[in-house]
């Protein structure tokens, strides 16, 4: 390993953490999600495992095949801008949707004022059914795992271009695993971490409001991606 590479994959590791810690984007919907739909730790590590892959891949992938194709640094980074609108959008789109939906759970209410938890379940619009075993399929998770896929990881492109011009492909993914690593790993220690703190909080006069802060947390991190473009 060259000294160039290993200071490139050094920088690439700095900017990777800073990039996640500023960016709420890329913890605080699993986070209020797990607690809202009481998601298990495992589960909650899983799926946020699952959406950090896919959010850095679609990047690495777009890099290489830019970087194969002869694209300009330019014009990949108009494409990550242009995908990170689209994902910001699609996070308060989702989180407007969600909390809306929240409110609708809360308003299912018998005369008594019980709410018909029976009956949202079977009304609920955040599953489906698999046509051949029937069984419920949860499509929160799915949904946020498409939105990270298609949120990009705008340092990455020139992080990753840069030694793929002068060190050849071996020097470039190694800078783009550099990245990718450190991203998920602190996605996963910021999500768990909060996940784990959460059940030390006497939440439990809020816990009927849970869907609909939720959403509304989800929507207003899109609101600060766009406005402060995090």
């Amino acid at each position: 390993m060259t000294t160039d590479i290993t200071l490139l994959s050094l920088n690439a590791m700095a900017v990777a953490f800073i990039h996640t810690v500023i960016g709420p984007d890329h913890y605080v919907p699993f986070i209020v999600m797990a607690k809202a739909r009481r998601w298990s730790f495992s589960r909650t590590a899983l799926i946020t495992l699952a959406c950090g892959i896919g959010h850095v891949g679609s990047s690495v992938v777009l890099g290489l095949a830019g970087y194969a194709l002869g694209a300009t640094l330019r014009r990949l980074e108009w494409i990550e801008s242009f995908r990170g609108e689209v994902a910001a959008w699609a996070l308060i789109v989702f989180g407007a949707l969600y909390a809306a939906w929240g409110l609708w759970r809360l308003n299912r209410r018998t005369l008594d004022g019980h709410t018909h938890d029976h009956l949202i379940r079977l009304h609920s619009h955040d599953h489906v059914h698999d046509p051949k075993t029937g069984e419920e399929i949860n499509l929160t998770p799915w949904i946020l795992f498409a939105i990270f896929v298609f949120g990009p990881c705008e340092p990455l492109i020139p992080l990753f271009i840069y030694p793929a011009a002068t060190c050849g492909w071996a020097g470039a993914s190694l800078v783009a695993a550099a990245f990718s690593l450190v991203t998920i790993c602190s996605m996963m220690v910021l999500v768990l971490a909060a996940r784990y703190g959460l059940e030390w909080l006497p939440t439990q006069r809020l816990a009927r409001y849970n869907h609909v802060l939720a959403g509304a947390t989800i929507a207003l991190t899109g609101v600060m991606i766009q406005v402060l473009d995090l």
